[in-house]
């Protein structure tokens, strides 16, 4: 098996709403985004081209998002409920008998990132990790 990753930027204000701390205020980010396929290879040696990884995130998620108002777009938009939302307009578009999508790791700074993967165990469900 392998773990194929892509990353991005993009540019977007948000505020936390019932939130009692500095991010209750507007405020943006420059977040980085990696997108994270497993899969076995397939006869043209690839498990996804870069090129299709990064036409489908850029027209799903990159367009939607880059200098937008998050709460326009995600409920309560805290950097795990914006990675689950991510997950929610690729993940169809990457799974195949191939490959799958595995991981979305969203920084919001260069320290502070959630890490949103796939439980096998349970399609329906999603296991999240965070770091703040």
């Amino acid at each position: 098996m392998f773990l194929v990753s892509k990353e991005f930027t993009f540019d977007a204000a948000h505020k936390l709403i019932h939130y009692h701390g500095k991010c209750e205020r507007l405020h943006g980010h420059t977040y980085r985004l990696r997108v994270t396929i497993k899969g076995e290879k397939d006869e043209e040696g690839m498990v996804i081209d870069f090129a299709l990884l990064k036409k489908i995130v850029q027209k799903k998620v990159i367009s939607v998002l880059d200098h937008s108002y998050l709460n326009d777009i995600i409920n309560q938009p805290s950097a795990e409920n914006v990675a689950e939302w991510i997950w929610n307009q690729i993940e169809y578009l990457l799974d195949t008998p191939t490959h799958y999508l595995y991981e979305i790791t969203l920084w919001e700074t260069p320290t502070s990132f959630v890490t949103y993967r796939k439980d096998l165990s349970d399609k329906t469900h999603h296991s999240a990790t965070s770091s703040r």
